[in-house]
C-alpha cells in the first residue's frame, strides 16, 4: 500500500532540497529526534547509498534507512533496513517548482497484512513527515 501527502510551500525548490537532503539536520524537524549518517553515499555523503540512523526520545530501536534514489534537487527516496515494524517500508519525496514555491509530494509505502490499518498508518506517517519538512523549510528560507 502507498499513501501520498502533497503540499505547496512558498519556498524555492533549492531551499526545500537543502533541508530534505541534510540527513543529520533531521534532528531540527522534531525535538528529541537524533539523526546521523552511519555510511556515506557513493558520490556524496548524503547521496545514493548513504545509510542514516534516526533515534527517537523513547526507548525504542533506532530506525535505519538507506538512500535508494538521490536526484538533486527533485527526488530523494529511501528504504528502511531496521527499526520499522512495517515490511518493505519505503519513502519517496518529490519536489517540483510551482511559481516561486515548491510542490512537495511525500509518499510512504509498506506491506501490511491489515490493509485498512496499514493504509491509515502510512497516511499518518506521510502527513506528519510532510508537515515537519515544510515547517523546517520555511524556517530555513
Amino acid at each position: 500500500m502507498r499513501s501520498t501527502a502533497t503540499r505547496t510551500v512558498s519556498v524555492p525548490v533549492e531551499t526545500v532540497w537543502s533541508v530534505l537532503a541534510d540527513h543529520e539536520g533531521m534532528r531540527n524537524w522534531a525535538p528529541g529526534v537524533g539523526a546521523r549518517v552511519t555510511k556515506a553515499g557513493s558520490d556524496e555523503r548524503n547521496g545514493l547509498g548513504a545509510v542514516r540512523e534516526i533515534s527517537a526520545p523513547l526507548p525504542v530501536p533506532a530506525i535505519v534507512e538507506e538512500i535508494t534514489e538521490f536526484a538533486p534537487p527533485h527526488r530523494l527516496a529511501y528504504r528502511a533496513l531496521a527499526g520499522i515494524p512495517l515490511r518493505n517500508y519505503r519513502g519517496d519525496v518529490e519536489l517540483s517548482a510551482s511559481g516561486e514555491g515548491t510542490v512537495v509530494r511525500y509518499s510512504i509505502s509498506a506491506d501490511s497484512r491489515l490493509p485498512l490499518v496499514g493504509k491509515a498508518v502510512t497516511r499518518a506517517i506521510a502527513v506528519a513527515l510532510l508537515a515537519a519538512l515544510v515547517r523546517q523549510a520555511r524556517k530555513a528560507a
